[in-house]
């Protein structure tokens, strides 16, 4: 009688799941370009898929990322004002802090969930929290931060003026790169900050930043110094404070990076809530 039942139910869970991965794949189709290729199934569900179908991995509870993804593009349409902003961030911090998607989650002092003005037309995303950025729970706050506050006010803005979150909420151990399984677990979270706050540009520090932003895998190198479109949002890639750190003389190509922030601001300053200052 089992055996008679067992190919029936193998056939349930392989629908199930091949629908719960046409769901990821149509909303995050980040996977394939960070290098994730095979899916993490309990094996008796797994040896009922063929090679052809393991395709897209999720490495969670495939039912949890799902319900995930839509909250996060739940109402992105909407503008909202500040209060409504300082609201909505709130409630999203919430749930970050009570995150336990990766192993990041054991190892964490604190969740860095972002800081700033909620309704910032600048916003700078980095890649992930450093030693500093975890014991006291806000982003950019060792060397590459205050070398991040220089590169801010070299524009005639404040740090308080901006608002500056990362793809990762909590620190990699010995601040090593964020792998692919992270990436793709954590950075729903940035995307619904973005789509909050709406900035009016976005300044991507570093590798991971921008890779996963653009979803792409061509180089910094290649990437800083251009205007993309991010949803409605302009975005502009440049090196991380902390590469500057040891490379300094690739300071001056931040500079001109940042200088073509400040003059998109000032060009569209009509649009903005404050003005930029000349420098």
């Amino acid at each position: 009688m089992s055996k008679s039942v067992k190919p029936v139910k193998l056939q349930e869970a392989k629908a199930e799941v091949l629908s719960l991965l046409k769901v990821l794949s149509d909303k995050v189709d980040l996977e394939r370009k960070l290098g994730v290729n095979y899916l993490q199934l309990d094996p008796v569900i797994k040896d009922s898929l063929s090679s052809e179908e393991n395709v897209i991995t999720q490495p969670s509870t495939q039912e949890s990322v799902c319900n995930n993804f839509d909250f996060y593009n739940e109402e992105k349409s909407v503008e909202l004002n500040k209060s409504e902003k300082i609201e909505e961030l709130g409630k999203l911090e919430e749930q970050v802090k009570k995150c336990i998607k990766c192993e990041l989650c054991h190892a964490r002092s604190n969740v860095v969930f972002g800081a700033g003005d909620p309704d910032a037309e600048l916003m700078f995303v980095g890649e992930a929290p450093g030693y500093y950025e975890d014991q006291q729970g806000e982003p950019f706050v060792g060397k590459a931060g205050q070398l991040l506050t220089r590169i801010i006010e070299s524009i005639g803005l404040k740090r308080s003026d901006v608002y500056i979150a990362n793809i990762l909420k909590c620190r990699p151990p010995d601040n090593r790169n964020p792998n692919a399984n992270e990436i793709v677990l954590c950075s729903p979270h940035l995307i619904r900050q973005i789509e909050i706050i709406r900035p009016m540009i976005i300044c991507a520090l570093g590798t991971f930043a921008a890779q996963t932003l653009l979803d792409t895998t061509e180089s910094i190198g290649n990437l800083r110094g251009r205007f993309f479109e991010y949803q409605s949002t302009k975005l502009l890639a440049t090196y991380h404070p902390a590469y500057l750190l040891r490379n300094p003389g690739d300071k001056k190509k931040v500079w001109t990076d940042i200088k073509k922030v400040r003059d998109f601001l000032k060009e569209n300053a009509s649009l903005t809530r404050r003005s930029i200052t000349n420098v």
